[in-house]
């Protein structure tokens, strides 16, 4: 077994702590992953504090990983020794049914998706995620990294990444299309990167006019400020598609009337509260919808195109000394825009 050290939530009410655990022995088709970075996502706080009710413990969270490949198994041939390798938000699924077939993993039809914390594999495991040192996986459900991206900045492309450029994708975002962003956060700079990228007139929506500038250098064509009153009446019927990244609380009315005939607002944030959508608000033919993340084969061309483009997070880098201050500054919505972990230092 392979003896790991990292930081675990023992129940939904007590603070991360230092916890010891094991990994298997790399399999044949494994690879043992020694972790340098780890994004810290919204979700991990979600999950550590049992908000969506699915929790379990002891959690060692984190699915934003970065690392180097220390070891590999006699049949592995994506990677060797030395490589750098990341790991998202699945380590596995049934991969037999129409979905993983297709390349869907995130949606097995069999909801045999193996997710890289709070998970437990096919022996009934508990899986342990990023907050750690080391991570032993299937080579089927790693990633490379292109060469060029800094390592700690490319860690959040593998949830708020592809978290955003799946949707965009799906939906056929591109030159000629008007696009909105909701949200500038982890996930909505990542967003609007994206769109900006794909050739779509991007808005931001923001409550903050504090955002306005750096919205506009991210990429924002405009800037919509939500907090005016009546801020939506000019804007109505001339939106192709709208990507929701907020997890509070909120008013989708006025965004669904925003949307042209056949246009769609998918949401990617998970807000506690069932969404309030009025029939009135969908009545003309308006889509409202979701999304996850994407499959292995849609997050290695995220990353192949964010390799292409020189796209990478905007990152504030933190140890896990100072965890507790990162997680009320993520719920405060004070970090631009996405925190990363040290993980070398365990």
């Amino acid at each position: 077994m392979i003896a790991t050290k990292g930081y675990a939530a023992q129940s939904a009410t007590t603070p991360l702590a230092p916890f010891t655990y094991e990994h298997r022995e790399p399999g044949p088709t494994d690879i043992l992953l020694d972790i340098d970075f780890c994004g810290i996502c919204h979700s991990d706080i979600h999950q550590a504090r049992n908000e969506w009710g699915n929790s379990l413990y002891p959690m060692v969270p984190g699915h934003e990983i970065v690392g180097t490949v220390t070891a590999v198994g006699d049949k592995v041939t994506k990677f060797k020794v030395g490589d750098t390798a990341a790991v998202g938000c699945m380590v596995d699924s049934c991969r037999e049914c129409a979905s993983c077939k297709e390349g869907d993993e995130q949606y097995c039809d069999r909801q045999q998706t193996v997710f890289t914390y709070n998970s437990k594999d096919k022996a009934g495991n508990l899986t342990f995620g990023g907050y750690g040192n080391h991570l032993v996986l299937d080579e089927a459900y790693a990633l490379s990294v292109p060469a060029n991206l800094d390592k700690a900045a490319a860690a959040p492309l593998l949830c708020a990444g592809i978290t955003t450029y799946a949707p965009l994708k799906h939906w056929k975002v591109g030159p000629g299309s008007k696009v909105g962003i909701i949200g500038l956060g982890g996930l909505g700079h990542m967003g609007l990167k994206f769109s900006h990228a794909f050739g779509a007139h991007t808005v931001q929506f923001t409550t903050s006019a504090g955002k306005i500038d750096d919205a506009k250098k991210l990429g924002a064509d405009e800037v919509i400020l939500t907090k005016e009153a009546n801020w939506h009446a000019p804007h109505a019927n001339s939106f192709d598609f709208i990507l929701d990244t907020v997890s509070g609380d909120h008013d989708l009315a006025p965004y669904l009337a925003l949307l042209k005939r056949n246009g769609t607002l998918c949401t990617v944030g998970l807000p506690e509260k069932p969404f309030a959508v009025s029939g009135f608000s969908v009545i003309a033919r308006r889509n409202f919808t979701g999304s996850m993340i994407g499959g292995i084969a849609e997050t290695q061309e995220m990353l192949d195109f964010c390799g292409e483009h020189n796209i990478v997070s905007d990152i504030e880098m933190t140890s896990f000394d100072k965890l507790d201050t990162a997680w009320d500054r993520v719920l405060a919505s004070d970090v631009k825009y996405r925190f990363v972990l040290d993980c070398k230092s365990l």
